[in-house]
């Protein structure tokens, strides 16, 4: 004959081994099944943005669409400063408020290295030019930033100016669905066709 004492203790034993159970169940559909479902069915669908959005000249990766590059050469157009180094690994922006002292002298001297440079004043100078963007690898730039660069290009190369700006016409991108974010150009793409180069992507 059961006592009521025994009867409660069956009772918590039954809930905790259906708590278990439940548990193991939501483990193995949230932790397992459905990652492997939603990955899967990206690499099907969005097998280009699932592989990280690469870049590929002539069977090599030469960098992504999501991620910066620095470049320096006179003959191409220079993105935005990285307060990341450009590393996909360790994105983020400075954190410095406007008064902090130490952006202050950083864009100062940004903005006199890019005035000698491009050969204008340092009150044109756009500001995506001088501020790093919040993830810190931002590969784009605005429209205005590539048309500043556009001189120095054309004369690095001894193109037609007109040919350099018919190409920042060409990779100006508008708002995502005509609504989210600036119109922008993308770097390394521009880049790439001032040197005639096709990708893959």
């Amino acid at each position: 004959m059961m006592t009521e004492s025994n009867t409660g203790g069956a009772t918590r034993s039954a809930s905790w081994l259906s708590a278990l159970r439940m548990a193991i169940a939501l483990i193995l559909l949230c932790g397992g099944l459905y990652p492997l479902l939603i990955t899967t069915v990206g690499k099907v669908m969005f097998h280009h943005q699932a592989f990280g959005s690469m870049i590929i000249v002539d069977d090599t990766i030469v960098g992504s669409e999501l991620v910066g590059q620095r470049f320096i050469a006179p003959e191409y157009f220079h993105g935005r400063p990285s307060a990341a180094e450009y590393d996909p690994f360790s994105v983020g922006g400075s954190n410095y408020a406007a008064s902090n002292p130490d952006l202050k002298v950083r864009v100062a001297g940004d903005s006199g290295e890019i005035a000698k440079r491009e050969s204008v004043a340092p009150t044109s100078i756009p500001a995506d030019l001088l501020a790093a963007s919040g993830s810190g690898i931002d590969p784009h730039i605005s429209p205005e930033s590539a048309i500043l660069q556009a001189k120095r290009v054309a004369n690095t190369r001894d193109m037609p100016i007109e040919k350099v700006n018919e190409l920042i016409a060409q990779y100006t991108q508008g708002p995502t669905l005509g609504v989210f974010g600036q119109r922008r150009v993308h770097v390394l793409k521009l880049n790439l066709a001032l040197d005639g180069k096709e990708w893959n992507d």
